[in-house]
């Protein structure tokens, strides 16, 4: 490698090589590795105690996202002695003894670190690690909310209101929604104290269920994808120990650089009365524009 394409510092006392800073990896923006790690070094603040704790499965782009991205649930092994691993069971079968080392990403080096690495998104689970190799309980539900062609975006924001009246009449006071950062959007439900993760899964399922059944013409709970024309998925199986979904205020690995990006309950119905798909998205730039205006609307409170 040529001294040129690397540029050796120093993130909070940890050295760090960066590497090929100028390779343009969204190509239709013209949206390099330094972009990249430019704006995951200013989202920090709100982006890490989104990760802390949880196990981080990584989707990169090292060639550029018109040329193929692939997910990394194991830490790398030439990844440097002070990124933190949190060992995992592979999978939630009874009896698999199997265990990944996956990345945590504790602090803002890791973060350059990875994103050094093209790591473009951050995927984490429902629960933070407890015990080595084992799940925590849930301290989230999440719902997916996945719109079949030619529903989009506004149609999510109808069926994110229906299950926000819905969550209420069940008890569930705190409800956060967030974009996708492609064409759907996340309701996460806080849950504390954490709950067993089969009762998260069958609350989930129970509620998308329900609005199903009120809303046939809308929304469909079942992954069948004949089903999904014009409908919005609401996909509750993300609520397994296993699986992960995409963090908030991570790029998306996409032909523009988008954020999955935490929004408001008014803006959400905006866009629905409005029926504006624009309205809620955003790339990095906005982004940072809004946390400054907004602060962190996925904060605990």
């Amino acid at each position: 490698m040529s001294p040129a394409s690397q540029t050796v510092t120093q993130v909070e006392g940890r050295p760090l090589a960066l590497t090929n800073l100028g390779k343009i990896l969204y190509p239709a923006a013209n949206f390099t590795k330094a972009d990249v790690i430019s704006y995951y070094v200013k989202i920090a603040p709100l982006l890490l105690p989104h990760l802390a704790g949880r196990p981080v499965t990584f989707v990169r782009s090292p060639n550029g996202v018109d040329r193929g991205v692939f997910f990394e649930k194991r830490i790398p092994r030439a990844a440097p002695s002070w990124v933190q691993v949190i060992d995992v069971p592979r999978s939630s079968r009874s009896g698999d003894a199997e265990t990944i080392h996956a990345p945590a990403i504790a602090d803002l080096a890791s973060l350059v670190w990875a994103a050094n690495l093209a790591v473009l998104e951050l995927h984490v689970p429902l629960w933070r690690s407890q015990r080595p190799a084992e799940y925590g309980q849930f301290d989230q539900m999440v719902f997916d909310l996945d719109p079949g062609a030619p529903a989009g975006i506004v149609e999510c924001c109808e069926v994110l209101q229906l299950l926000v009246d819905l969550l209420t009449g069940r008890g569930h006071s705190i409800m956060r929604p967030k974009t996708s950062g492609r064409k759907g959007l996340h309701l996460y439900v806080p849950l504390s104290p954490p709950w067993p993760w089969e009762s998260v899964r069958k609350e989930a399922m129970a509620v998308a269920r329900d609005v199903e059944r009120d809303h046939p013409d809308l929304v469909v709970a079942t992954m069948r994808k004949d089903l999904r024309a014009g409908k919005v998925l609401i996909d509750w199986s993300q609520n397994a120990p296993a699986k992960t979904t995409v963090a908030a205020y991570s790029l998306r690995a996409l032909e523009l650089p988008s954020v999955s990006t935490p929004v408001t309950m008014d803006e959400v119905r905006a866009c629905a009365a409005e029926r504006n798909p624009l309205s809620l998205r955003f790339g990095p730039t906005a982004v940072l524009e809004r946390v400054e205006r907004l602060g962190d609307l996925f904060a605990a409170t």
